[in-house]
């Protein structure tokens, strides 16, 4: 008798809502940006900024949760996802603001502010972008995209050095046999994350290699050390001029990198911002959008709506 059990892989996440595809050139360069529409008359318009190694497919899930009367735009950052890669050796936080710019003006090309949900990288593009743009911004949803930890300027000649030396020897992503492997991936990195929805990231968020396997839809110039130290005092100063509403969403399990958030000090960056409402997603890590989707897509709702 054969006893040997065969292990079946659950189907991908089915989405609820479709999205749809469209292209925009940027600066020069082609951006992909995913579209839904939630169904219904449209009551309200948002964009969505995904985080750094990710691409606009991550929030999938959390718009699925959100009802009818949603107009949604997602870009893919340039470099990640659909989204052209500029041939260079770093990504440069001001062309972040820049792109996110041009997209508002042909998004909204009437001015009139808009409402932003962002997370990690995203949320800190966006903290920026709504302190110098104050006027084009009225809500703000900022899903752990906190800034970073205040450098110092003696870390400056190692950070170049190590720079330097990563862009002379290059940088390759991770390779995969197949989609199936790169969801598994996916799983371990974060526990929470249920396999058919990894599956669904993992055949949206890949490519086929010509010499076989998969790899993640992302320049590896990304995974270059930025060599320009962030400087606290101007991001804070840029919080400072920031007028709309922010919603600050914190995840009961945040990643050992944002350790720096739980220090004291970090209240006094809080306090830099004038109109600040603070939340915590239980049972969620750093990904809550994949984590907790239907909670995060709550507090969209009763924030923008109110």
């Amino acid at each position: 008798m054969n006893t040997d059990v065969v292990f079946q892989l659950p189907e991908a996440y089915r989405p609820v809502v479709a999205s749809q595809s469209l292209f925009f050139t940027l600066r020069g360069l082609r951006h992909h940006v995913r579209h839904w529409h939630t169904g219904g008359p449209i009551r309200q318009h948002l964009v969505l900024l995904h985080g750094w190694m990710d691409s606009s497919v991550s929030f999938q899930f959390m718009v699925d949760q959100m009802g009818p009367g949603w107009a949604i735009h997602a870009p893919d950052w340039r470099g990640f996802g659909l989204s052209e890669r500029p041939a260079a050796d770093c990504y440069w936080f001001p062309d972040y603001l820049a792109d996110l710019d041009q997209l508002l003006e042909q998004l909204a090309p009437d001015s009139r502010p808009v409402d932003l949900v962002a997370h990690s990288m995203g949320g800190n593009v966006a903290m920026i972008y709504a302190g110098v743009r104050p006027a084009r911004i009225r809500r703000l949803i900022n899903l752990e995209g906190p800034g970073m930890r205040a450098a110092r300027p003696r870390e400056a000649p190692g950070r170049y050095a190590t720079w330097l030396n990563q862009v002379r020897d290059g940088r390759r992503l991770r390779t995969y046999p197949t989609r199936e492997a790169l969801a598994q991936r996916l799983c371990t990195d974060n526990p929470r994350l249920t396999l058919d929805k990894a599956l669904f990231i993992a055949g949206s968020w890949s490519q086929p290699l010509a010499e076989g396997g998969f790899e993640v839809l992302g320049d590896p110039a990304h995974k270059l050390p930025n060599p320009v130290l962030y400087r606290l005092s101007e991001a804070l100063a840029c919080w400072r001029q920031v007028e709309a509403s922010v919603l600050w969403v914190t995840s009961e399990f945040p990643s050992r990198g944002m350790s720096f958030t739980l220090k004291p000090a970090y209240e006094r960056r809080l306090g830099m911002i004038r109109l600040l409402e603070r939340v915590t997603v239980t049972g969620a890590g750093h990904m809550m959008h994949h984590d907790q989707p239907a909670a995060v897509a709550a507090l969209i709702r009763t924030f923008l709506l109110k």
